[in-house]
């Protein structure tokens, strides 16, 4: 009986391994083929000719359709099956599409229609044998690693443009940087290092992928940014552990420029004569977004004289913030609303006593008002102890990489060991290098 169950075993162990190598080798004959023709959106195309344009206004898809001889009650019919895949309204002006025809005895015939969704998404809608079908897909994008670096000459949008790299980049870095950065008070000579995943498909740029970390020099210090997944998400920290996250933003508001300052005697813009300013004045476009420097509760809303539209928040710490000339206030913004740190709540606009569209921002402690741009920052939660060995890991691998010190390849394998994640165990896993 042992004997009977034993050779049932093997038997079954080499049916499954037969499996796998079957399975293995369809794969491998499938792939073969497709590299034997040509493929696009997923199509074999040797035998199509193909003509591209683009989606234009007013267009649509039903005028475009019987410009290659598909019957309005076929579009009828496509309308209907798509409903659920990709609603045809939600095709959009600007777009690219494809369109895949075939030669046969009555002249072109149209199988393939292709709307290209974004850079990377695409629909295929498909008229074979008198059959409607309707799929979505994915271009095969890759990702190349990048290290680069720039030394800012007046912003870092200019650096960022004037070095020709990824617009995103300039977002992300004052997304990564928001609460330890002064981007208002950055300085000629700041400059910074960023390791990220550039996305392209064949040889086009179509994005940014995971920032693997950075270095921003700002008057002489160093600041990294190592990303670190303690929690349930990723995120960055500096190099001693604390996290770039702190108890209030550095500033309301992105991509403006700092017209005036906190003073105790500032020559009136309006009334000419000299009297304290409280806060600081961003000079931004009318309807830039304002958003809340840390969570908080709706104290005050609405009009303050001088000040326009006005907004107030109580936050922690007894702090509070003010917000004046607002153009508006955000949808659902009221008096004991409770806010998250990074929520809109207005609009920059010129209301009250005001020469231009701009933010004057304000900060009170105990009731007293404070130069928002020296209020003591207190960072959130640091590295946990039982983390400190796997982070300081990470930590040390990206550091290395950001100062010429490691190769990247090396630093892009051990990185994707770790998965750059919280747990204990990740510091107790040998790297490629203790390996060898």
């Amino acid at each position: 009986m042992r004997y009977y169950i034993y050779a049932l075993l093997i038997l079954l162990s080499l049916s499954a391994t037969a499996c796998r190598e079957g399975d293995s080798t369809e794969a491998a004959a499938v792939e073969a083929e497709e590299e034997q023709h040509t493929m696009l959106y997923g199509i074999i195309a040797d035998d199509y000719t193909t003509e591209s344009g683009t989606i234009a206004q007013g267009e649509t898809l039903g005028k475009i359709l019987a410009r290659y001889g598909v019957s309005a009650a076929t579009v009828d019919r496509l309308d209907k099956a798509a409903k659920d895949v990709f609603p045809l309204r939600q095709i959009r002006a600007g777009r690219p599409y494809t369109a895949l025809l075939a030669q046969d005895s009555t002249g072109r015939r149209l199988d393939y229609f292709v709307y290209e969704k974004d850079v990377v998404e695409y629909v295929v809608f498909g008229f074979q044998n008198d059959s409607i079908t309707i799929t979505q897909g994915q271009k095969d994008v890759t990702i190349r690693r990048q290290m680069r670096s720039s030394v800012i000459e007046s912003s870092l949008w200019g650096a960022i443009m004037r070095d020709s790299l990824p617009y995103a980049l300039a977002a992300e870095m004052e997304e990564i940087y928001q609460w330890t950065v002064d981007f208002f008070g950055i300085q000629k000579g700041d400059r910074f290092t960023v390791i990220y995943d550039e996305k392209m498909i064949d040889t086009t740029h179509v994005g940014i992928g995971q920032i693997w970390g950075a270095k921003f020099i700002h008057a002489d210090k160093e600041v990294y940014a190592i990303p670190f997944k303690q929690g349930d998400k990723i995120q960055y920290w500096e190099a001693n552990g604390a996290s770039l996250r702190k108890q209030l933003l550095k500033a309301p508001l992105k991509f403006t420029r700092i017209s005036s300052r906190f003073s105790r005697s500032r020559l009136h813009p309006v009334h000419r004569v000299y009297r304290p300013h409280l806060g600081v004045d961003y000079a931004a476009p009318s309807g830039t977004p304002v958003h809340a420097v840390a969570d908080g509760v709706v104290s005050f809303k609405g009009w303050s004289g001088g000040g326009g539209n006005t907004l107030r928040i109580k936050h922690a710490g007894n702090l509070e913030t003010g917000y004046l000339h607002l153009r508006g206030f955000a949808k659902g913004i009221n008096k004991g609303t409770r806010v998250k740190q990074g929520d809109l709540i207005g609009y920059v606009g010129s209301t009250g006593t005001s020469t231009g569209p701009h933010l004057d921002y304000r900060i009170w402690k105990n009731g007293v008002n404070i130069d928002p741009l020296k209020v003591p920052q207190e960072p959130a939660e640091p590295i946990a102890e039982k983390n400190k060995a796997a982070f300081e890991s990470v930590r040390d691998r990206i550091i290395a990489e950001l100062n010429g010190q490691a190769s990247p390849e090396m630093i892009i394998t051990e990185l994707s060991q770790l998965e750059i994640r919280s747990d204990s165990t990740a510091a107790a896993e040998p790297s490629v290098a203790d390996k060898k």
